[in-house]
């Protein structure tokens, strides 16, 4: 399997989930769409999906929910 890097469009703070409230996007070991998203990054209350970008499975994650991200900055791992 290859594996795929899932990077950050933008600089900002990653969420895993759509809202406090609900569950998370996708967690490790799921399948994925190469379209699905699989976090949000927000910029000054602009929140920006990010796709999967290859169809697999959820390797891990390589930040926490709320954390920092930097534009092209890996945030998961998907074995495609």
């Amino acid at each position: 399997m290859a594996r795929h890097e899932v990077v950050s469009p933008i600089p900002g703070v990653f969420y895993r989930r759509p809202d406090p409230d609900s569950p998370v996007f996708t967690d490790t070991g799921a399948t994925v769409g190469a379209e699905e998203t699989i976090c949000l990054v927000e910029v000054m209350k602009s929140f920006h999906e990010v796709p999967a970008g290859a169809a697999g499975t959820v390797v891990e994650f390589l930040v926490d929910n709320e954390d920092m991200v930097d534009a092209g900055q890996v945030v998961a791992v998907i074995d495609s």
